[in-house]
């Protein structure tokens, strides 16, 4: 059996295969209840059905200031448990395991859908006052937020645990923390995003500290057999800024804070940034994580081929591959992946008449 389709155990919980689905935000909560609804139960469900082992839902906000946009999903509060549970139970209905990211959107709050342009949305457009670890807006289109108070971070870090709790109580069986592409986490990481010169300012160890105490707050808040994932950017790509040496270091942390993996991003603190994508682009990263943090680590980015994720694990870059737009492209990529490396393995049998005729066809070819 391939790498790709063996099983991952972290704590607790075993994972059937290490193709996971990225948290891709879907942008179609009902405005501001923040629950999921019937087109989040097809879209999850349809991912579990493809073959991935682990399917985890989009970044769910811990507040309201601190979703991307309106229309996304929440936990801030017990009424959207129940909706989340539809989706976990169509998840774990077809073979998967529900995994969910928690998120605060800080300074990048307060947006409008991206087929929508993607614009900043005021007040008076259902927008709201967004908040970061300075006052510095992202970009020129964008308000400039509101900096923290430290009963307010505070506040932030207590909801990132109760968001976790709730998350238990749905059925939910690993959770990870958004830290990355430049939302509140990561914005308190870099110098060029953190300008306070209070404990959450200025060294290495206080730009961390919000990420540190978040995540502490939420491995108090779980079950010790749950899984806890970090999803991390490595480097934000600028002169200056939060780099891979200072990400090593979290890492480091993160790991005797009680982390089990961390989800090797890069990138999005920074309009500025100096970045050309290529495929596996950001493997390299993780792979280095993993050696010197001595940590797990998931690949992520532009990973499209079912021997180029193989060849990743055999080299020991990483111990899971992460795909996101390639799963929406093709949300049975695992099960064509799995046929490719393994044979015909693990299909349901609803869709068996498909693996069949796909066999016939390469036969005819020679392949």
């Amino acid at each position: 059996m391939s790498k790709l389709f063996s099983s991952i155990q972290m704590r607790g919980e075993v994972i059937p295969n290490r193709v996971f689905v990225s948290p891709m935000c879907q942008y179609s909560c009902d405005t501001e209840d923040g629950k999921c609804n019937t087109w989040h139960v097809v879209h999850l469900g349809t991912r579990a059905v493809g073959g991935a082992g682990l399917v985890m839902i989009e970044a769910t906000a811990v507040q309201p200031v601190g979703r991307i946009t309106p229309w996304d999903a929440g936990l801030w509060e017990d009424s959207q448990i129940e909706s989340l549970a539809t989706s976990v139970e169509a998840i774990v209905a077809n073979g998967s395991v529900p995994a969910i990211q928690l998120a605060h959107a800080g300074r990048k709050a307060s947006h409008d859908k991206p087929w929508n342009g993607g614009g900043f949305l005021t007040e008076q457009e259902k927008g709201w006052q967004s908040v970061g670890a300075s006052a510095l807006p992202f970009d020129e289109d964008s308000a400039a937020p509101r900096e923290l108070n430290l009963d307010e971070i505070d506040e932030i870090v207590q909801d990132f645990g109760k968001s976790a709790q709730r998350s238990v109580d749905a059925g939910i069986k690993v959770i990870e923390l958004h830290m990355a592409h430049g939302y509140l986490g990561c914005s308190f990481m870099s110098p060029l995003s953190n300008k306070r010169s209070d404990r959450y300012g200025g060294s290495l160890e206080n730009r961390v500290r919000f990420a540190r105490e978040t995540t502490r707050a939420v491995r108090h808040a779980i079950p010790d057999r749950m899984p806890l994932l970090v999803r991390v950017s490595a480097t934000e790509y600028m002169d200056d800024g939060w780099d891979i040496e200072e990400c090593v270091q979290l890492c480091e942390w993160l790991k005797d804070d009680g982390v089990d993996m961390i989800d090797c991003s890069s990138g999005g603190n920074s309009l500025g940034q100096h970045l050309t994508p290529f495929a596996g682009y950001q493997v390299n990263f993780a792979e280095r994580i993993r050696k010197e943090a001595g940590i797990m680590t998931g690949a992520v980015g532009l990973i499209t081929d079912a021997n180029q994720a193989e060849q990743i694990l055999v080299d020991q870059q990483a111990d899971v591959v992460l795909l996101g737009r390639e799963l929406l492209r093709n949300p049975y990529w695992p099960l064509q992946a799995q046929m490719e490396l393994d044979g015909a393995v693990g299909w349901p049998s609803q869709y068996l008449r498909v693996r069949e005729i796909r066999q016939f066809l390469d036969e005819k070819s020679g392949n």
